[in-house]
């Protein structure tokens, strides 16, 4: 019998997870380093699906160039939100628009956000962004459609229409898409990743495809030694 697709598999997991209490699920990620190909499609794919401006990136892809020629070697790192268990973030923000949810994710409250970005200043991963409310063809004839129309995030429609919109002068970063989870969806880096080196599931599940995977293998996290408790694991 033919073997299904991790993408599959990890879609599956999604949607059994979602028939459990929020309270029971922990979204976690892994990326296999060694599968990674530097193809920025997750960066892509993650700015393409919620119409990300200038200077807003959730998913880095970090690049390193090692060795001497003619023996030299690239090596990649993606980076998305941590999503600490101990978020540094959360206890910074004055005004609580930074939250963590039961299911592990880290929320950020756009309505309440004031754009003091305390938040972007504690993240020891650099895994924060400000929304400065510019646009790619700003200065040009017209604004693009494709940078005012409609997207989701933490299952809310926004848009970045004018200095009203609440996503503009708010912090932004990863979560782990949210609106996707919720809807039995994998977040857009896993499925746009061409080399499957980014896996996504429940934590709490012993038998979910990132646990095998995790167990199989010596896993690292950044900045461990911080005590943040990062859900994002890399091989």
């Amino acid at each position: 019998m033919a073997q299904d697709d991790i993408i599959v598999t990890m879609q599956k997991e999604v949607e059994a997870a979602l028939a459990r209490p929020a309270e029971s699920v922990k979204w976690g990620m892994l990326i296999d380093t060694r599968k990674c190909v530097g193809c920025h499609a997750c960066t892509i794919g993650c700015v393409s699906e919620y119409k990300l401006p200038p200077g807003v990136v959730y998913r880095p892809v970090m690049e390193e160039e090692t060795g001497d020629f003619p023996k030299v070697k690239r090596s990649f790192l993606p980076r998305p939100c941590m999503q600490c268990e101990n978020p540094p973030c959360v206890k910074v923000c004055p005004v609580g628009a930074t939250f963590k949810r039961k299911d592990g994710i880290v929320e950020i409250n756009y309505e309440k956000c004031i754009g003091c970005r305390s938040c972007l200043a504690n993240c020891p991963y650099g895994a924060r962004t400000f929304d400065t409310g510019s646009y790619y063809t700003k200065g040009t004839p017209q604004i693009q459609p494709y940078e005012t129309s409609t997207f989701y995030e933490y299952g809310k429609k926004y848009s970045r229409t004018g200095h009203g919109s609440p996503v503009m002068g708010s912090a932004r970063k990863c979560h782990f898409c949210t609106s996707r989870i919720q809807v039995g969806m994998l977040p857009v880096c896993v499925s746009t990743c061409i080399g499957r080196a980014t896996y996504f599931g429940d934590l709490n599940d012993k038998n979910s495809l990132i646990n095998k995977v995790l167990s199989s293998g010596k896993p690292t996290r950044l900045k461990e030694n911080l005590g943040t408790g990062p859900q994002v694991y890399y091989l």
